[in-house]
């Protein structure tokens, strides 16, 4: 990543290749330039593989427009619109280049006392001329005609600090370089850090604008909300955090506290000043009492929010919707030119007014405000379904995209479409839209799209049209609908008022519920759905996941579980999901395994099941028939599983080199603990650079000890010691191998020191990194961090008696893991071979 950058340009060059490619953007607006590639070592090169052909490692460069970095955001203000230019292109032979614009790249750099030149230009320049000079004496003065993909190459004598400069036939400058000094800079920008707990923060401004980041990051385990509140808790009136409060809530649906929050945003700013500084609060009180119907209440908030200029466009197109909805059209455009005085590129106050155009017959005026809003943006759907209703032809939004690919990507536009509408009362306009869309859908109608025309209907006093969609909307496929929009929220809300035994409406609105954290709403709307259609899987599917991450109550996660699989045995997530439950809720390995392998072709549609029944096998003792497995398939990683499959392709071969070794089989079982750190392709994934192999190093170690090679063990020995650190449980590996290699007093330290970490971090209140950026333990379902770090250290400890010859407390502790953990397949492994195998000759194998 760059940090900072006076250029417009940034790039990446293929010395081997001897090709590159370049970008190049306003700086000012485009600051972010980075790099990512996955490095060079054995998991890199497995990564390369996964995502590129064999032309080379896989690259990325990153430009941010508006952004400094890959996670950096900024604001958006409503219908505000943001344009720029960017533009990328290849270079060729030049070397990297050392400046750049739209029109060329250049480079010159020494190379054998020589000075190199190389220009790229992106467009023809007929008898361009290329000029060196150096203490302001010409060192090449050439006229060329240039192309692109024609590099110009050059090496020519040159003293000093030379410059470069390349010119059109008129003499106008396309572009120059010459070195510059570095600026002398060697600080860096402050590295992140994790914001304190809400009781910590001392100011009510720091409250604000920590919860208002935690919002703007969409950050995966802190929330904004605490910090808002407790800003209210000290200052109940504090208007910033109420108006973002109230924002939250406003987003979520809850209509009626969002209101509240912004009164009281709004009772502290007019205390002193009838007119306040900021109208974000009166404009988010319209919105809120638009959504609720109360309009009359709405159209004077929205017209107390233009007295503030930066609300006055997103306010005035409002009370243009309003002014739609009373039929008072001459006052709507008044509203829309008044929009448009302040922000142009308003594309829905453009739409709007050429609608009501339309509507009232001014057919030439709209015709030609939709052409202008067209060319402004040429993808916009309502200026294009404006066109083609002006012209009476066929919507060429609908034409172009009803079918094909983008199916559910046109769904989504004409669910906007009709929306936009509906929002100005134009309920006709709406029904049109998606009637059109679903006929031309066939069979396999969007349920929204339907339950829309129902609730369009119902507006236009049309209730037995609107029942009849309604009721088609129920008998509509489920599959990939997840309505996320309030309006949609409104829509369902009103479809159950009337039809309360519509199963599929309380799931749709169960799962719009559940992505706004309104839980207990979801769970409730779930649990009708089920109960008025029992076959139906996904409603008893999420109840499975809301019950275990919401209520903590496992058993009645299962019994949901077991619903949604009773209602479609056939699909192989269920069964992923279901396994996963019954992982966490204890369920044994033998249970387990007969559960999975009873249903044989749905384990093997998936990587991620296939993976888990390998996983119970090495548990269960049977790891070669882990192997088999784990050799027979190709694995591809994905989000949240990386490792998983390389973890029990060690874990296999530990479990059966650990048997060989006990058996005397000390050459089988130096090739296990060998193969062990190699990883074949079809695993997918690489070995990892930090990998650490402590207790390979260990195995290892014992093995040639075994056969006599004391030299080549105690090599793996010191190994294992000099990866000791941070302690984990592979730490008891390196006190073994100190113990191994004869230095007792330094092992005996070692396990005293795994005992104390573990006392001490199994008091500790547990947390999830704030810059976590991977968390494979909650891709589904809650995971209890204080057990956790409970058994791990728990582990730690039997381990650490272990090596002190504390058996008898040893197979306490373990046992005492496996009671909290079953599927804990070290302590399963300690405690095995502790049973087979006592200690031998001071020495645990």
């Amino acid at each position: 990543m760059v940090a900072e950058s006076k250029y417009d340009f940034f790039g990446g060059y293929d010395h081997q290749q001897k090709a590159g490619v370049v970008h190049f953007a306003n700086h000012h607006i485009a600051p972010g330039k980075k790099l990512w590639t996955w490095g060079n070592s054995e998991f890199g090169y497995a990564w390369d593989r996964n995502l590129t052909d064999s032309d080379g490692p896989y690259i990325e460069l990153m430009a941010g427009v508006f952004t400094d970095n890959q996670p950096d955001f900024s604001w958006l203000h409503p219908y505000e619109t943001r344009t720029w230019s960017q533009f990328w292109y290849p270079i060729q032979e030049i070397g990297p280049a050392k400046n750049a614009n739209r029109l060329a790249a250049v480079n010159l750099e020494q190379t054998d006392g020589r000075q190199r030149v190389g220009v790229c230009v992106t467009e023809p320049f007929d008898r361009a001329k290329l000029l060196v000079t150096t203490g302001g004496e010409k060192v090449l003065e050439d006229i060329r005609n240039l192309e692109p993909g024609k590099p110009y190459l050059r090496n020519v004598l040159a003293e000093g600090n030379p410059v470069l400069q390349l010119f059109t036939k008129d003499g106008k400058e396309i572009i120059q370089y010459r070195a510059e000094a570095q600026s002398g800079r060697t600080s860096l920008p402050e590295p992140a850090t994790e914001p304190p707990a809400p009781k910590e923060i001392h100011s009510n401004d720091e409250l604000y604008i920590t919860g208002l980041h935690l919002e703007q990051y969409r950050h995966a385990t802190r929330y904004p909300e605490p910090y808002w509140e407790e800003a209210l808790r000290r200052d109940r009136f504090d208007s910033r955090s109420n108006t973002a409060l109230g924002l939250l809530k406003l987003r979520r649906g809850q209509l009626t506290e969002a209101e509240m929050h912004f009164r009281l945003a709004i009772q502290r700013q007019t205390k002193r000043n009838p007119n306040p500084a900021e109208g974000d609060a009166y404009y988010y009180l319209g919105l809120t009492l638009q959504y609720q119907e109360r309009l009359e209440e709405a159209y004077s908030a929205y017209y107390k929010a233009v007295w503030n200029y930066a609300w006055q466009s997103a306010a005035y197109y409002q009370l243009a919707e309003i002014a739609c909805r009373h039929l008072d059209f001459d006052r709507a455009l008044e509203h829309l030119e008044q929009s448009l005085k302040t922000n142009t590129e308003h594309l829905k106050a453009h739409n709007l007014r050429t609608a009501i155009l339309r509507k009232l017959g001014a057919h030439a005026e709209a015709t030609k405000y939709a052409q202008g809003t067209h060319a402004l943006d040429p993808v916009d759907s309502w200026s294009r379904h404006e066109l083609a209703a002006l012209s009476a032809k066929k919507s060429r939004l609908i034409e172009q995209s009803a079918t094909g690919s983008g199916t559910r990507t046109a769904t989504q536009l004409h669910l906007d479409l009709a929306l936009d509408y509906a929002a100005a009362g134009y309920w006709a306009d709406a029904r049109d839209v998606l009637s059109t869309y679903a006929a031309k859908s066939g069979q396999r109608v969007y349920p929204m799209v339907l339950y829309l025309l129902g609730y369009c209907a119902d507006k236009q006093g049309d209730h037995a049209e609107a029942a009849a969609y309604w009721a088609n909307a129920a008998k509509a496929s489920p599959d990939y609908c997840f309505p996320a929009r309030i309006e949609e929220m409104i829509v369902l809300q009103t479809v159950l008022r009337a039809s309360p035994d519509d199963s599929r409406a309380h799931y749709y609105l169960g799962d719009l519920f559940y992505d706004k954290k309104r839980y207990e709403e979801a769970i409730h709307e779930w649990e009708s759905s089920a109960k008025l259609d029992s076959a139906f899987a996904l409603p008893w599917r999420n109840l499975g996941i809301a019950y275990f991450n919401v209520h903590n109550n496992s058993d009645k996660a299962l019994l949901a579980y077991e619903s949604a699989f009773k209602a479609n045995p056939g699909d192989s997530r269920l069964l992923y999901e279901w396994d996963q439950l019954r992982k966490r809720s204890g369920i044994c390995a033998s249970q387990r395994i007969a559960h999975l392998e009873s249903h044989p072709d749905l384990v093997s549609q998936r990587d991620d099941l296939t993976v888990e029944l390998i996983a119970l096998l090495n548990q269960s003792g049977q790891p070669e028939q882990a192997m088999k497995m784990l050799l027979s398939r190709r694995f591809n990683p994905w989000e949240g599983g990386e490792g998983l499959v390389s973890a029990q392709y060690v874990w296999s071969h530990v479990l059966i080199g650990r048997s060989l070794l006990e058996r005397g089989d000390w050459d089988q079982a130096l090739a296990h603990f060998s193969a062990a750190r190699e990883y074949p392709q079809n695993l997918g994934e690489g070995k990892h650079l930090l990998t650490r192999e402590t207790h390979l190093d260990y195995f290892s170690g014992l093995t040639l000890s075994e056969m006599g090679r004391k030299v080549e063990a105690n090599r793996c020995w010191n190994r294992a010691v000099a990866d000791s650190h941070p302690i984990t449980w592979l730490t008891f590996y390196a006190a073994m191998s100190l113990e191994a290699l004869g230095r007792k007093t330094e092992a005996d330290k070692l396990f005293e020191e795994i005992r104390t970490f573990a006392e001490h971090q199994i008091q500790a209140d547990v947390k999830i990194d704030y810059f976590a950026t991977s968390l494979p333990n909650l891709l589904l379902f809650e995971d209890n961090l204080q057990k956790r770090n409970h058994v791990d250290c728990l582990f730690l400890l039997a381990l650490s008696e272990l090596g002190m010859r504390n058996t008898e407390r040893a197979v306490e502790l373990l046992n005492e893991v496996l009671t909290l953990d079953c599927n804990h397949i070290a302590a399963q492994l300690e405690l095995q071979h502790l049973k087979r195998m006592p200690a031998v000759a001071g020495t645990r194998q």
